[in-house]
């Protein structure tokens, strides 16, 4: 509503992640029209009022977190079905393969299902790279739930052992304009639709040289795959002679708004490429351990944040990594270079935060809106409870963030200024019908494709 206040009243903590990192104690933030409007101590504010009060004692409140790389269509669907020991080539060819079968209906609901997951557990801006089919159904869900998206049409023109559709190349680069010019600013800006040839192994350079082209000339991002596996990497030094980054870098394909997903193994000169075209990058740690990407052993990321690299956290889609919480991937930035180096003194809580807030909407070309609370910019918002456990004793609000807190802390989240999930539920869906319909679309689906594997130990 046009110059409706809402306030946040006196919160134990609020980990601004402004410019100065200010962490207010005892606090409250006043928001209007979507916006931020102030934050200073509840004592200084106790006089103002607005349309809404939110008592947020024994809260920490954060930015929103931005989840960068999620395949939200069709995962839940299926969720937990494939073996974990599955060859990621076989697994993932089976996963695109449901894709490919799943109607409107079944894309609807599995999309409503997995942005309720996201948005309980703070995210609040998120990156699908474009494997959504029926975005016209999809963005009704993208609606309900008020959340910000970047969308797209994934697209190759080679043959992959991923089962993805080919087209031609003609064909790929129409599909990339009509999504982008149909879709990019719908929801009153909420939703952005970018270039996205799902990797750059499996399209020709003409594809790749065109999506760059047209990302430019329409002023939005791109993003790709980019694994680095030791195929990948075998397969560039027999055909172009150098390492996959570093033929993008040749080609012109790199820069500002160029996002590159999972940048696993990459070594110092397609690190040195990445920091000089400002490209920026997501990690999936979640995703990247569960398919034995060697993250601990090859990731880069301390380096890449010490050449002034945007690196940005994602999840990967529910049926890979399993889990859509922004807080693990959070918490094992966190740790796991820790171990991997034999070192604490590297990748400390504070910059692990900031991949999960700052750093998303930075890679988005958002950061002016999104990413910290600050006067001006966009209401979005998550309280953490800490009367749960885990959260006691509290001094130290970011370490106990980092290191002990998860999803689950999540007590409401609020997107420009509305109110979308509330006392740990969402306010803007039925969960408990919403689960049992996923369920039986995703028996549904199983049936009519024939994919089935069942558990291990026997089911009596």
């Amino acid at each position: 509503m046009k110059g409706s206040t809402l306030k946040i009243d006196g919160a134990r903590f609020i980990l601004t992640l402004d410019g100065q990192r200010r962490i207010v104690e005892n606090g409250s933030i006043l928001v209007q029209d979507g916006r931020i409007q102030r934050i200073d101590k509840a004592s200084v504010m106790q006089g103002i009022t607005a349309d809404r009060v939110i008592q947020a004692r024994d809260m920490v409140v954060t930015p929103g977190f931005c989840n960068n790389h999620m395949h939200i269509s069709y995962a839940h669907a299926v969720r937990g079905i494939f073996p974990d020991n599955l060859d990621p080539t076989v697994y993932l060819g089976h996963v695109f393969a449901l894709q490919q079968a799943m109607t409107e209906e079944d894309e609807y609901y599995t999309s409503l299902l997995g942005i309720t997951e996201l948005v309980k557990y703070g995210t609040t801006c998120f990156v699908d790279p474009g494997s959504t089919k029926f975005l016209d159904v999809c963005l009704q869900a993208y609606d309900k739930a008020g959340c910000r998206i970047v969308v797209g049409d994934s697209v190759v023109d080679r043959p992959n052992p991923l089962k993805l559709p080919v087209y031609s190349t003609s064909e790929a680069i129409r599909r990339i304009e009509t999504t982008i010019e149909k879709y990019d600013g719908r929801l009153d800006g909420h939703v952005r639709a970018w270039a996205m040839p799902f990797d750059s192994a499996y399209c020709s350079d003409a594809l790749l040289l065109e999506a760059k082209r047209i990302a430019d000339h329409r002023g939005v991002g791109l993003t790709l795959h980019q694994a680095n596996r030791p195929g990948n990497i075998t397969f560039y030094r027999e055909t172009h002679n150098t390492r996959p980054v570093l033929y993008l870098d040749r080609l012109g394909i790199l820069g500002p708004n160029v996002l590159l997903a999972h940048v696993v193994d990459v070594d110092d000169a397609e690190i040195d490429a990445i920091a000089r075209t400002n490209t920026k990058t997501v990690m999936c740690p979640p995703a990247s351990l569960k398919m034995g990407s060697r993250t601990v052993h090859t990731a880069r990321f301390p380096e890449m944040v010490a050449k002034g690299i945007c690196v940005s956290l994602g999840t990967d889609a529910g049926n890979n990594s399993n889990l859509l919480d922004p807080l693990r991937s959070v918490y094992l930035t966190a740790v796991l270079y820790k171990d991997s180096r034999g070192t604490t003194d590297v990748v400390p809580a504070e910059m692990a935060l900031e991949a999960g807030t700052r750093e998303g909407p930075r890679a988005l070309g958002l950061e002016r809106e999104l990413g910290s609370l600050e006067v001006g910019k966009r209401a979005d918002l998550v309280l953490f409870d800490t009367r749960r456990p885990e959260w006691r004793s509290l001094f130290n609000p970011v370490n106990a963030l980092v290191y002990a807190a998860d999803g689950r802390s999540v007590h409401t989240v609020i997107i420009d200024g509305r109110v979308v999930v509330e006392n740990h539920q969402a306010t803007f869906v039925n969960e408990g019908e919403l689960v049992d319909k996923v369920q039986s679309l995703g028996e549904g689906l199983l049936a009519r494709t024939g994919v089935t594997f069942g558990p291990r130990w026997p089911v009596v």
